[in-house]
């Protein structure tokens, strides 16, 4: 596959284990990169199948009995959804001639400062150059990256006959295999925290070195959550001879999926501190790479390899957007929650698509739903949670589990299991009933256990059900984890529209936006307020964990004070930003 440098200025994160699982299909041969989770082995298998068939290849089933069935059905998914971007690319080449305006619309959709569309707009001037066209098309266009996705986290073991098998076969490690055996000339995004096993057993793959030509095949994109774990997890990474080649940074709140609040650490501060150590960044890791290659005796870079800084969480606006990449000099910056509303880019089934686009302020919230005991953004009456209800209505909670993603607790069992699964739940309501607990207590207790939702199904099976796919054995609730910015597009989209959005050519936002800052902020305060009133006994440990987080959100609250300050559009966020430091203040413990 040919790679160029990217001319758009946004890209399309990973969302759920389905929505974005075929988003490169969809998008790349327009030059926009979009990412895949490569979670769901059992998914892929399926969506292979449906693409083998949509542009007649052959299809040969990789069933369980294989040996590395995971990694092996990883690798194939990869490499079709290769072959499927190609052709729609080849058409796309093809239509310079045949279909000229449906060809222009690829550089219509490029953003003004684009290089490419200037020099393009320059080019069809020149009577001439109609044909050369052609050949000067082959050299400058270029594809959206097909990049992937793993949780570092989720790294179960697996077993066969009852043995537990080696460390390789773990499922991130077996995902990381799967990528890594692909053909894709692409980056691979490590979200969740470090990993060591997983970073170490990326060193066992030639594609993550540089070439003699210092180019790399396959990259590492970091996602990170504040400036030390860049430099922390960079300088691992390096001291093996691997580069990292985007550090992704990601609000711990204002994101959709899983939050991560324990620092409460402001977006805006966390960007600054790129924005001012960008430089330091590359250049401390950059000592660290040229020790790690040499002691690999493999040729170092006198210069650094290119390091991209972007930036993804609730962004919904092309003011928001222009102002990370203008102030704090992002390159790009991740569009999430507001593609849901575009069917041409994500898969999404009609049903939740609906209550997406019917949501308000008040239907978005953080639940306790995940068994991961992680808050998680949620959304009223999805069909997850109103299949759940239905189940607890009977008397007969919990999952049959059938993708075991999320098995972790090992209360009950020697195996972990999942506590969202009929097992656990079985084994914890009679632990339960045996302490003699009051009905309200009792019921209190039951109501939270019960809470628990299968998000590896609800997260996966969406584009099963929008295309049509068999979903035996699982089941047709699914889980949709927005940001709160999904409030704020209430109408399907089409893509063109969703871009132009994104460029200042269109506003699909038609009511009165708080700055995502804002609306971040609010998060993490009512999160610190919820966090105090829960805990049932505050002593010196909570004091000073309570205590560091307070004084994260003043220094935050005091750098948007001054960052509000220096432009005089966002200074109608300043009210809101006072309420919030007042709020604030009021907070003892």
């Amino acid at each position: 596959m040919k790679t160029l440098k990217t001319e758009h200025l946004f890209y399309i994160p990973v969302m759920g284990l389905g929505f974005t699982i075929d988003s490169p299909a969809k998008v790349a041969h327009l030059g926009i990169d979009s990412t895949i989770s490569i979670v769901d082995d059992g998914l892929m298998e399926k969506m292979r199948e449906y693409y083998c068939n949509k542009i007649d290849i052959p299809f040969q089933k990789i069933s369980k009995n294989v040996e590395d069935f995971r990694a092996k059905r990883i690798t194939e998914y990869l490499n079709t959804i290769d072959e499927v971007v190609e052709k729609k690319y080849d058409d796309l080449k093809k239509s310079v001639t045949e279909k000229y305006d449906e060809f222009k619309n690829y550089f219509e959709l490029l953003p003004d400062r684009s290089t490419i569309k200037e020099k393009f707009k320059s080019k069809i001037k020149d009577v001439q150059f109609f044909d050369k066209m052609k050949s000067w098309v082959n050299e400058n266009i270029s594809l959206g990256s097909i990049d992937v996705n793993i949780m570092t986290k989720l790294d179960n073991a697996n077993y066969k006959k009852g043995e537990q098998l080696p460390i390789e076969d773990n499922d991130a490690h077996a995902a990381l295999r799967g990528f890594a055996n692909s053909n894709l000339k692409s980056s691979i995004v490590f979200s969740a925290g470090m990993n060591n096993r997983l970073y170490s057993y990326i060193e066992k793959f030639e594609d993550f070195y540089p070439d003699k030509n210092f180019f790399l095949k396959k990259k590492i994109i970091l996602k990170v959550s504040d400036y030390k774990s860049a430099l922390i997890q960079g300088k691992f990474l390096a001291k093996k001879g691997l580069w990292v080649s985007e550090y992704r940074i990601e609000s711990g709140v204002n994101c959709g999926g899983h939050t991560f609040v324990s620092n409460a650490a402001p977006l805006g501060f966390i960007l600054e501190q790129f924005r001012t150590n960008k430089e330091s960044l590359i250049d401390s890791v950059q000592e660290v790479y040229v020790d790690g290659l040499k002691n690999k005796n493999r040729n170092s870079p006198e210069k650094p390899l290119d390091v991209k800084i972007t930036v993804q969480g609730g962004v919904a606006t092309n003011e928001e957007h222009e102002f990370l990449l203008n102030y704090y000099k992002v390159d790009a910056v991740g569009w999430g929650t507001p593609f849901l509303s575009v069917p041409e880019a994500v898969s999404v089934d009609d049903y939740t698509l609906d209550i997406l686009l019917k949501s308000e302020e008040k239907d978005l919230y953080l639940s306790k739903i995940s068994p991961l005991g992680i808050l998680f953004n949620n959304v009223r009456n999805n069909s997850q949670d109103l299949e759940k209800q239905r189940k607890i209505d009977d008397g007969n909670p919990g999952s049959t589990c059938p993708n075991q993603y999320l098995q972790f607790n090992t209360e009950f069992t020697e195996r972990p299991i999942c506590t969202a699964s009929k097992q656990y739940l079985k084994l914890k309501i009679a632990q339960l009933k045996t302490l003699n607990l009051s009905d309200e207590d009792f019921n209190e207790k039951y109501k939270e256990l019960t809470n628990k939702a299968c998000i590896c199904v609800g997260l996966s099976v969406s584009p099963l059900i929008k295309n049509n796919i068999d979903i035996t054995p699982l089941s047709n609730g699914v889980s949709i984890c927005p940001s709160p910015s999904m409030a704020y597009f209430t109408e399907r989209t089409s893509l063109v529209d969703m871009i132009k959005h994104i460029y200042g050519k269109k506003n699909l936002v038609k009511k009165e936006k708080l700055h995502m800052f804002i609306i971040e902020l609010q998060m993490y305060l009512n999160n610190f307020i919820d966090e105090i009133n829960n805990t049932e006994l505050i002593g010196k440990r909570e004091k000073n964990k309570f205590r560091k987080t307070k004084n994260s959100l003043i220094k935050g609250i005091e750098y948007y004070k001054t960052l509000f300050q220096q432009f005089p559009k966002e200074l109608k966020n300043f009210k809101q930003l006072l309420d919030l430091e007042s709020k604030l203040e009021k907070i003892t413990f």
